[in-house]
């Protein structure tokens, strides 16, 4: 069978109480097999969870190298750890070290695996697309929301403006409306922003609205689980390429492509 028709495994590490990953970006890769014949299956281990507060966030993040081992076990071609607001609430750049701690562990099993995070997907994401400043949506609490944009800041991206909606609870961050982000963007103050994070969260849902926002706004709009997916795309030597994801998996960006070892 051709490279490019292979079926691709890709893992998932995932808080216990996170449903949006495993249907957002799979959404996506589904979407993409309808117009190329690369194919995917998804596998998760998962890390527990239920409240969104800095001392959940950090007991999770302590299991995280037992789910990259576990998915290692199924010798998936590529990680995506998907909780944005644990990798960031660790500490500045902590993106960069999760990864290279999760890498280790698949090293250690004996199943080397690229891992990637929503967090510096996201980060990565907004600079691929040039954007110097940008407004965002967070589900967060206020605390944690502004962590999030001291984070972004950090990695030389300005947050101009930001909507906290200040939900503690994981299941109701997932229950939230798909569309909603497709109003809740006007409550921004978009004044010289590049673009708009409709989420910055992969369990708060937006996928149905990133377009919607860019047609309504005329900035290029993405989330974090748009983001990810571009990433695994990236770490599986494919092209940047999904329906429904906007400018970032529009296949009009430069490609980034990283061939995943």
């Amino acid at each position: 069978m051709p490279f490019s028709e292979r079926t691709r495994r890709i893992g998932m590490i995932v808080p216990s109480s996170n449903v949006t990953m495993e249907t957002e970006i799979p959404a996506l890769l589904k979407a993409r097999e309808h117009i190329l014949p690369d194919r995917f299956t998804f596998h998760s281990s998962r890390m527990r969870m239920k409240s969104v507060i800095k001392e959940e966030l950090e007991a999770m993040d302590a299991d995280s190298k037992r789910c990259a081992q576990e998915l290692s076990d199924a010798a998936v071609e590529v990680q995506a750890y998907a909780c944005l607001v644990a990798i960031m609430s660790m500490g500045l750049g902590y993106h960069r070290t999760s990864s290279e701690t999760l890498y280790q562990a698949t090293v250690d099993n004996g199943c080397p695996t690229p891992i990637l995070n929503s967090a510096g997907a996201l980060v990565d994401g907004i600079q691929e697309l040039g954007a110097k400043k940008v407004a965002i949506i967070c589900p967060y609490m206020r605390p944690l929301t502004e962590m999030v944009v001291n984070y972004i800041e950090n990695e030389g991206i300005e947050v101009h403006d930001f909507l906290a909606l200040e939900i503690p609870d994981n299941l109701a961050v997932a229950a939230q409306d798909p569309c909603a982000p497709a109003e809740l963007w006007r409550k921004l103050d978009l004044t010289g922003v590049d673009a708009i994070v409709a989420s910055a969260c992969v369990q708060m849902p937006s996928l149905p609205s990133i377009e919607m926002i860019e047609r309504a706004s005329g900035l290029p709009t993405l989330s974090a689980a748009v983001a990810t997916t571009r990433k695994i795309l990236q770490m599986l030597n494919l092209s940047e390429i999904a329906p429904g994801g906007g400018a970032l998996l529009s296949g009009g960006l430069p490609s980034k492509r990283i061939q995943a070892t």
